[in-house]
């Protein structure tokens, strides 16, 4: 299918290789027109999106690599971007197809390029954990063969050279053991309708048409770091932004007052202890909550981030747009320890 023109996912990431100063580039991607830094900036004419997974063998590391009849071929699984989708979509829908797992994205790996019959074409990886348990199978069609194999192997079977590149980064991830992470989003929630349009309780004020597209967009794309748990501003808009996906998924709400717009204007450090929480307990979790506080939510953050990694969160008013979200990757190993920044769009028509 064709691939969206510019209204797909527009993504500002920064990698952490290292908890004191070695770090990949940052990196641009998602939207025709960027590619990795220190890579030609002219637009991509294919993308496509994939994962590095990988799982735990003993004290190290084996990564799936799957073979491709058509091609002949060992890489990584991947597919083209469909219409409507955004790029962690696409990745997700496409391990999903090929392997028969869901994936849950980890660390964003680096984007590859490379010439093919219609153009360039970049390719967008995440890194995605399973456990030992997982069994994938190939879909018979595109795969007809997956093999779990350590790096070294990886690298020797690997068919496109450029391949090399994130399975470099996944492993030197591993080797700082900060490869294991689980995710924490911030999201801001969907477009509502205007405050000169409503007379009654700010609370209760709905979201407009636009943002309930958004909102179903929401509630595709969180499926792809698949939160465990939802915290929101008990406000209606913020509710009916992050709810659906809250119910699809069979996961836990937790409304907290401290993150509407009144109660963070009179008491901010409270709305900053409920971000906080997102540090201190284990789960996967998304946040939903108004533009008025998410200066409080980055400042938040950044306490919890180095400052490579802090510099790329939003700093201008609106810091985020309806319906975006900061997709957060937390090192299990070194507790509160932020791995990677995205900004994240949902497709919106």
């Amino acid at each position: 299918m064709p691939r969206t023109a510019d209204r797909t996912t527009e993504k500002i990431t920064e990698t952490s290789t290292d908890r004191s100063t070695d770090r990949t580039a940052a990196r641009t991607a998602g939207r025709p027109g960027t590619a990795s830094a220190g890579r030609s900036t002219r637009p991509a004419d294919v993308l496509a999106a994939g994962c590095l997974c990988w799982r735990r063998a003993g004290s190290g590391l084996e990564v799936l690599l799957i073979h491709r009849p058509r091609y002949d071929d060992w890489s990584f699984p991947k597919g083209k971007q469909d219409e409507g989708e955004t790029l962690p979509e696409t990745a997700h829908r496409e391990v999903s197809e090929e392997i028969g797992l869901l994936p849950r994205l980890g660390v964003p790996l680096p984007t590859i390029r490379y010439e093919v019959k219609d153009g360039t074409k970049d390719v967008h990886y995440w890194a995605a954990e399973f456990g030992p348990g997982a069994r994938p199978e190939p879909d018979g069609r595109e795969v007809d063969e997956v093999r779990w194999v350590g790096p070294d192997e990886a690298h020797r079977m690997l068919t496109n050279p450029s391949d090399r590149e994130p399975l470099a980064a996944l492993v030197a991830l591993h080797e700082r053991e900060d490869l294991a992470t689980r995710p924490a989003i911030v999201v801001r929630h969907a477009k509502a309708k205007p405050r000169s349009a409503w007379s009654r309780a700010e609370g209760d004020r709905p979201l407009a048409a636009t943002g309930k597209r958004q909102a179903l967009a929401v509630t595709r794309l969180l499926r792809a770091w698949s939160p465990e748990r939802v915290v929101t501003s008990p406000w209606l808009r913020c509710l009916s932004t992050v709810v659906p996906y809250a119910r699809k998924a069979g996961v836990p709400v937790r409304e907290r007052p401290h993150l509407t717009e009144a109660s963070h204007k009179r008491h901010p450090k409270k709305a900053a202890a409920v971000a906080q929480t997102m540090f201190d307990k284990d789960a996967p979790v998304a946040l939903c909550t108004h533009r008025p506080v998410l200066p409080t939510i980055l400042k938040v953050i950044a306490r919890n981030a180095s400052p490579e990694l802090a510099a790329l969160l939003p700093a201008k008013d609106p810091y985020l747009s309806p319906g975006e979200m900061i997709v957060l990757q937390i090192s299990r190993r070194h507790r509160r320890q932020v791995v990677s920044v995205e900004l994240v769009k949902p497709f919106d028509d």
